[in-house]
């Protein structure tokens, strides 16, 4: 696999081992995730903990993967294919 890839988000980036970053960077990134994806987090009927918890999990599992997007220099969380 190359290092550069296309995601699902045309995102030109590089995969980043998620636990290759700091517990607090990934803590981070995971929380900005989920707010921003979960806007409505305080109406769902999870907690922020609840949320970063189901992201951790699926990092575990491989079904979602962080991404280094060159063009925007930023990370981002993605569905792994």
């Amino acid at each position: 696999m190359s290092a550069k890839n296309q995601t699902d988000h045309n995102e030109n980036g590089v995969d980043v081992p998620f636990d290759a970053l700091s517990p607090e960077t990934l803590r981070n990134l995971i929380e900005e995730f989920v707010t921003r994806e979960w806007a409505e987090l305080s109406d769902s009927g999870y907690s922020l903990e609840d949320k970063v918890e189901q992201v951790l999990r699926q990092l575990r599992e491989k079904k979602v993967k962080v991404v280094f997007d060159l063009t925007s220099n930023t990370a981002n969380i993605v569905v792994s294919r």
